[in-house]
């Protein structure tokens, strides 16, 4: 057997395999995440995630979406990030001209007139437009008719609308053929330690059909890309070694070849050192098996020459067989001794 060809082949084996195991940079990314490809600095948006109370919490301790104001808009908006919303819609009476199958990936919403009607579905992709982040919601309920046109079409002289007027119902206006509501969210960084974890702000609605609204979150700041480790410290630690140890004996294999023209196990590095240590565990194995087989019922070895012989020349053989004994006691005790 060739030591050194196989000592090759499994270290190329290792090496394939450890490269194997490495992470892929060209992986795709993770949802609610986006690299600039201007500064190739890292966002990830994950943190402003609310999950459903029921299944885990979030880190923050809340259990209900983000909210914001919608001042002159007669209600208010509730939004999440990269997830629908925490709260029950078929609790809420379902959404205005959406799928009940599509409800639970609603991700902001407003609540007028007793109807909930959808400003956008979840989106897990963030994009950059220039130097800022934006969050698109799109496909929500169908848009209706602006409140102007809404009115001349029905023969209403336009006017004012005014909180609680029937007229400020939407839901009495037509709806513009193939138009859902969307979502705008520009992200912006904000550092303070002071500032709560969101601020969300509702910025304006020309056309009731798309909502604009500014986010302000450490969250949106630049920051640095946990990639995921494929081995534990103890497994890095484990595979140094195992090159560690193949280097070794690969490389003392070639010198011994090579310079001291060594051929066999005499190839491996240190030979002698590794010799003499196997040497040392083979004679303590030995010594204990052969201490273990005093207690054994049998007992091999000689036995004993009787010296008791009649007939001519009984003396002379008594003598005889006293040395004979004595020979066969050293022979037992050398035995003995050996095993």
């Amino acid at each position: 057997m060739n030591l050194l060809y196989w000592s090759l082949s499994f270290f190329l084996s290792i090496s394939s395999t450890t490269y194997a195991a490495a992470p892929k940079e060209t992986a795709a990314p993770e949802p609610c995440t986006i690299r600039s490809p201007h500064t190739g600095s890292f966002f990830d948006l994950n943190p402003l995630h609310i999950p459903d109370p029921k299944t885990s919490k979030a880190k923050n301790g809340r259990d209900y979406s983000w909210n914001a104001t919608g001042w002159d808009m007669g209600y208010n908006f509730t939004l999440n990030f990269c997830g629908g919303v925490v709260e029950k819609l078929e609790d809420l009476g379902g959404v205005e001209g959406v799928d009940k199958q599509l409800w639970r990936n609603v991700s902001a919403y407003y609540r007028q007139g007793g109807k909930v009607y959808s400003i956008g579905q979840q989106n897990m992709a963030p994009v950059i437009r220039g130097r800022k982040m934006v969050l698109n919601y799109t496909d929500g309920s169908p848009c209706p008719e602006p409140r102007k046109r809404a009115d001349l079409m029905a023969g209403r002289d336009t006017r004012e609308i005014v909180d609680g007027d029937k007229d400020d119902d939407e839901s009495d206006r037509p709806k513009v053929p193939g138009r859902t509501k969307t979502t705008i969210i520009s992200m912006l960084c904000d550092r303070d330690p002071l500032m709560p974890q969101l601020t969300l702000s509702f910025i304006a609605s020309p056309d009731e059909c798309t909502y604009f609204f500014e986010a302000r979150s450490s969250a949106a700041c630049a920051g640095i890309q946990q990639s995921s480790q494929t081995l534990s410290p103890s497994g890095v630690f484990g595979v140094i070694m195992m090159i560690a140890i193949i280097v070794y004996v690969v490389g003392g294999c070639v010198y011994s070849r090579v310079v001291l023209n060594q051929r066999g196990w005499r190839q491996l590095p240190n030979y002698a050192l590794w010799a003499g240590i196997f040497g040392f565990f083979r004679d303590i194995v030995i010594i204990l098996t052969s201490s273990c087989t005093r207690f054994l019922p049998s007992r091999r070895g000689y036995s004993r020459v009787n010296g008791d012989i009649g007939g001519v020349g009984s003396t002379r053989s008594g003598r005889d067989s006293e040395s004979a004994n004595r020979l066969i006691d050293e022979l037992n005790e050398e035995w003995d001794d050996g095993f």
